[in-house]
């Protein structure tokens, strides 16, 4: 029996050993699953380790109605797709200003959105005169 107990005892210990460590790995990674995506962030607050993404969102900058297409708009106008104007085609531009109002009408439903367009067609930071500026860019509209 106590042969038995001793070829037991060597097995036993390695298991211990591994899952011992094994718990540490798991505990670390469940510590980093646990761990929060991001932050809130309050103004006028100190909020570290968010320089570098409010530096990245050009914070204050102003945009261009040339970058404002190119990052928010191209997507569709470019190309068309649902039955979005397309850039520079001024024609289909001014039918849908003669049904919405002119450009003030165009411009409200690009706010509010329209169809498959989100809300300011996903440039959420984006003034009204930023969206009028871009709009009268694709279009040929004054």
């Amino acid at each position: 029996m106590n042969l038995i107990m001793k070829m037991l005892a060597a097995p036993a210990t390695v298991l211990a050993l591994w899952a011992v460590s094994a718990q540490a790995a798991t505990t670390d990674d469940i510590a980093k699953r646990l761990a929060p995506v991001g932050q809130v962030c309050v103004q006028g607050q100190e909020c570290k380790g968010m320089e570098v993404a409010v530096a990245a969102g050009g914070a204050g900058g102003a945009k261009t109605p040339k970058d404002v297409i190119a990052k928010h708009c191209n997507a569709c106008h470019g190309t068309g797709l649902l039955g979005a104007p397309k850039i520079g085609d001024t024609a289909a531009w001014k039918e849908r200003a003669d049904h919405q109002g002119g450009l003030d009408g165009i411009l409200a439903k690009a706010i509010t959105g329209i169809n498959a367009m989100p809300p300011k067609g996903t440039c959420a930071d984006c003034s009204d005169e930023d969206l009028k500026a871009a709009i009268q860019e694709m279009s040929g509209l004054k």
